[in-house]
């Protein structure tokens, strides 16, 4: 694996192979702690999913932003000779004077150091936005402690990462003084703070919101690692990591240790038999109170779920104790996994025991081979129904409801760019796939903006996402139409109404296209109105949220698709044609109701028993009975 990879990559998804379905929360709809013989909470079916890379998504305030001693311990180990933030709205490949003076060619190091400003105060501001796009839960990629871009290199757990909150200096310098053993000497920073500012002012809009818990591994500048690098043998926490040897002149070894995947930014975690050992066992359950209820004021002021990076990385005992700890202080929180293994390996997560949920990249590799991959690579009809259906009852009752239905995250070639390079290879082949969407490993990957043709294949894939059993996800910008290779293209800065942005003229190996090959960058306005309108739909309807699902057409020769959802007497269908030219699709009709499409407000109407109607190239129907 290529040491340029895995530290681009350094977000932990990996190099195995799969994953299933997430999340949700509706006023309207009844809230037990769980459906009988179901383990998953009943808001999480009902929600979509926004992700949000806090450091890309928006700057809120411009004094806490990062200085170089901030980022110093981050990948790429060596100090820049020259440094500062990066303009927002800037060419993505072009390389400003700063990074010039650094000299060094390897793109990939240019774009890890770079920092743009974003912050907690900037997802606060934009709550409005998600509250009008429809957004009802909220994934925040990592925000704790860390001195890179992507914060998978943990320096500690209990506090907020200074530089997202508005004190950066005052904040280091009270958690200078704790004792980090003790759970007592714990202080709130400015930072903490604004965290629970922000869980507060989400939970007002009705948005629930989980953060990332990255329980395999921490960074070299953790408190931990710090200091057993420092005191070696004698170090309070000798025990914490997975040493291989210490610092000792007698015996000729020096201290050396394990690296998640070999890299040594990540020191690993002991485990043993029983999981995660006893010291950062304790170390991470108290960080886990802390943020679920915080100053023990009550569940209500904490987050309401975790997603779990790299769970396939740690035991199931230690994953057992935790599921335990956690639905003692919220029986209602959320557990969702990010597993790496083919479909039927995940079954022992799935107990009631563990997990609620997964990142279903299971259904975006199957939305893949039959919406996007071309002829040779693609799947039939038939074949579409069959895999949707082996990944719905792969579960215990509740969990496909709950699964996070995604497509792009801060771990692939983002929706639209996956799209412009269809047919690079198969999506499902995870560890090829990630290395060939990389643009800057691979030379054929397109990294231009995408055409109209290809944005009406992803509003295509969005009628699916919206409409199918499952939770949706979308990542930060796919709804305002950005694009990007896989990391560390996918992590661009969000593209805002009141920020100019330079077209992209440079290509990753620093050349310049020709003026006619420059892409403009700005909101795609008809996008955004296409999810609005598919979020409000799943919003509006119970049927698309909590209804059982019945394959009600599959049609190999024309290529449509059709599926029906009901709950408690409302009925939806939906169409899908993913063929190039409009298709007529002829139905029963159900007694003499005639059916209107929530998309378009066209309305069809029964004829001797049938219902016909037409469905558009590569577009889909939303039927429900008048």
């Amino acid at each position: 694996m290529n040491i340029k990879y895995i530290l681009r990559k350094v977000s932990c998804l990996s190099l195995l192979f799969t994953f299933s379905v997430l999340a949700s929360n509706h006023d309207d709809m009844p809230k037990p702690a769980t459906q009988a013989g179901e383990f998953v909470p009943e808001w999480a079916k009902s929600v979509v999913w926004y992700q949000i890379f806090p450091e890309r998504f928006r700057d809120g305030d411009a004094t806490n932003n990062p200085e170089l001693t901030d980022i110093l311990g981050a990948d790429p180990v060596e100090p820049p000779k020259q440094w500062h933030i990066h303009p927002w709205g800037s060419d993505w490949y072009q390389r400003q004077d700063y990074e010039l003076a650094n000299g060094e060619p390897e793109l990939w190091k240019h774009l890890l150091r770079r920092r743009y400003g974003g912050d907690l105060q900037g997802v606060i501001d934009k709550l409005g936005y998600l509250h009008e796009l429809g957004i009802t839960a909220i994934y925040l990629n990592p925000v704790f402690d860390s001195p890179s871009l992507h914060k998978y290199d943990g320096a500690s757990y209990h506090h907020i990462d200074p530089n997202f909150g508005p004190d950066p200096q005052g904040d280091r310098a009270l958690m200078a003084k704790e004792n980090p053993l003790d759970p007592e000497t714990w202080i709130w920073t400015k930072a903490d703070e604004l965290a629970l500012q922000l869980i507060d002012k989400a939970h007002k809009y009705k948005m629930k919101i989980i953060f990332d818990g990255v329980f395999n591994h921490m960074g070299v500048n953790s408190f931990a690692f710090k200091d057993l690098k420092l005191k070696q043998q004698d170090s309070a926490y000798k025990d914490w990591f997975s040493v291989k040897s210490f610092d000792d002149a007698a015996a000729g070894t020096s201290f050396d240790y394990e690296g998640w995947f070999g890299v040594k930014s990540l020191p690993e975690w002991r485990e043993d038999e029983h999981g995660i050992v006893t010291g950062p066992k304790e170390y991470i359950f108290n960080a886990t109170r802390r943020w679920m209820n915080p100053k023990g004021m009550g569940t209500q002021f904490g987050i309401d779920g975790w997603r779990l990076d790299v769970a396939f990385e740690v035991q199931h005992a230690f994953w057992k104790d935790w599921r335990a700890l956690v639905r003692s202080i919220n029986p209602e929180a959320y557990m969702t996994a990010e597993l790496v293994d083919k479909p039927e390996k995940v079954i022992p997560y799935f107990q009631g025991d563990e997990f609620d949920a997964e990142m279903n990249y299971n259904f975006a590799f199957t939305a893949t081979e039959f919406l996007f991959n071309p002829t040779g690579m693609s799947i039939s009809v038939s074949q579409f129904d069959a895999k949707l259906k082996k990944l719905r009852e792969l579960y215990p009752a509740g969990v496909a409801y709950v699964n996070q239905n995604l497509f792009g995250s801060h771990d692939t070639n983002r929706l639209a760019s996956h799209i412009v390079n269809r047919g690079l290879g198969n999506f499902r082949n995870w560890g090829q796939y990630f290395n060939l969407s990389q643009a800057a490993n691979n030379p054929e990957y397109r990294v231009r903006k995408p055409n109209a043709d290809e944005i009406r294949l992803q509003k295509l894939f969005v009628i699916l996402q919206m409409t199918y059993v499952g939770a949706p996800m979308i990542y930060y910008g796919d709804e305002v139409g950005m694009w990007g290779g896989n990391d560390p293209d996918n992590r661009k800065p969000m593209l805002w109404p009141d920020i100019g942005y330079q077209a992209e003229r440079y290509l990753p190996n620093g050349t310049e296209r020709a003026p006619d090959k420059w892409d403009t960058v700005a909101i795609n306005r008809d996008l955004l109105s296409h999810y609005k309108r598919l979020i409000a739909i799943r919003n509006q309807h119970a049927a698309l949220r909590l209804g059982d699902f019945t394959s009600l057409l599959i049609d190999d020769k024309q290529d449509v698709y059709g599926f029906a959802r009901h709950y408690r007497g409302e009925t939806i269908w939906v169409l899908l044609n993913n063929s190039n030219v409009e298709r007529l699709a002829t139905l029963t009709a159900v007694a003499d109701k005639g059916m209107r499409d929530l998309m378009s407000q066209e309305l069809f109407l029964p004829q001797q028993g049938k219902l016909e109607v037409a469905i558009p190239a590569k577009w889909g129907r939303i039927l429900k009975f008048e």
